[in-house]
């Protein structure tokens, strides 16, 4: 561009008509997640959910969390493929409300680029709400923001926040906890959402596999493998607080499932879950041996093939089992709630995985 040329925003690398085309490409998407309470469409600038529909409860809370997916978008950038880490990030955000017991009622997105490269929007929103019919949740609006200059042209990041409610005296958590409780583990569909960059340097710098590499153990290849869903269980979890009695959930996240199910352990009671109940996945397996990573550091960074965990009193495990079971969720009894000794912390796990 000559000196004598004005600047336009076009010039500086932001497209307007290819965002627009974007949003034209993901309205489809967006109207299967519509609930009876939202009101209006795709392209206001807010998203409108009727709040009458919360007259129904007595004292209804309002939930909210947000979050993204991490470096485990790289991967699909590397592959090419878009419309699964939609669903990584409805799991990250509605599997944290279902926690407290919370109904997810709507999400919002933030979808970053270095260059709008419309169809591909598109298919990141499409995994989106096709999360959100999942979760059962409204996908309400969102925002795609062109960084050129900041982001290389196919380089992206995204985010979401999500609300939900539950009523007061159906608040789960801590204070629900007792003594003799049982810990009901819900199997994850593998890596879900946390841990990348530990799992990209092992694998890709140190190993140096490649993304099209067969791996037998998969029966597909390490990109297939690594990009699997993160598994979203947050009807699921609803469904057992309408089916039997539950204390409290926690949702495998970042940190591991010790350090995640000690944030809902209250100070005088332990939990203990029997690492003998289980064996992980054949790819937490190849993270270890690959980048001789050891089980703790494994433990603290990976879910190890339990994504969500449900407490329970005993008399309700064996409805919450069958009730998982009747939905497709792979579940067992991992572990006990007990008194909490001298030495003893929020969690631990005890014993080997088995084979």
């Amino acid at each position: 561009m000559s000196e004598t040329t004005g600047a336009s925003y076009a010039a500086a690398g932001v497209d307007i008509e290819a965002g627009d085309r974007a949003v034209e490409l993901m309205k489809e998407w967006v109207k299967k997640t519509k609930r009876p309470e939202v009101l209006g469409g795709l392209g206001g600038f807010a998203g409108l959910f009727d709040a009458s529909a919360l007259k129904r409860y007595e004292r209804p809370l309002l939930a909210s969390a947000t979050d993204g997916v991490g470096t485990k978008v790289d991967l699909a950038r590397r592959l090419g493929v878009y419309d699964t880490i939609g669903h990584d990030l409805v799991g990250m955000v509605v599997d944290d409300l279902v926690v407290c017991g919370a109904e997810p009622l709507f999400m919002t997105d933030y979808i970053c680029v270095g260059k709008v490269h419309p169809e591909r929007v598109a298919a990141i929103v499409k995994g989106i709400a096709e999360g959100c019919v999942l979760a059962g949740c409204a996908l309400v609006g969102g925002e795609t923001a062109e960084h050129p200059g900041l982001l290389g042209p196919d380089d992206f990041d995204v985010a979401g926040a999500g609300t939900g409610v539950v009523e007061y005296d159906r608040l789960l958590g801590a204070d629900r906890i007792r003594t003799g409780d049982v810990v009901i583990a819900m199997a994850s569909s593998g890596l879900h959402s946390n841990g990348y960059s530990l799992v990209r340097h092992v694998l890709f710098d140190r190993a140096k596999m490649s993304l099209e590499q067969q791996v037998e153990e998969f029966g597909r290849t390490l990109g297939e493998e690594l990009l699997e869903p993160t598994k979203i269980y947050s009807l699921d979890c609803l469904a057992l607080t309408r089916t039997t009695e539950v204390h409290a959930f926690s949702h495998v996240t970042g940190g591991g499932l010790a350090n995640n199910l000690a944030r809902v352990i209250p100070d005088h009671l332990h939990a203990t879950v029997d690492r003998s109940t289980w064996a992980p996945g054949a790819v937490f397996d190849l993270v270890g041996t690959a980048g001789k990573v050891e089980r703790l550091e494994l433990e603290k960074t990976l879910n190890m093939g339990v994504g969500m965990i449900a407490i329970v009193p005993e008399a309700s495990v064996d409805v919450a089992l069958t009730t998982l079971a009747d939905r497709g969720v792979d579940s067992w009894v991992a572990g006990r709630i007990t008194e909490r000794g001298q030495h003893t912390t929020g969690a631990e796990l005890t014993g080997t995985y088995s084979h």
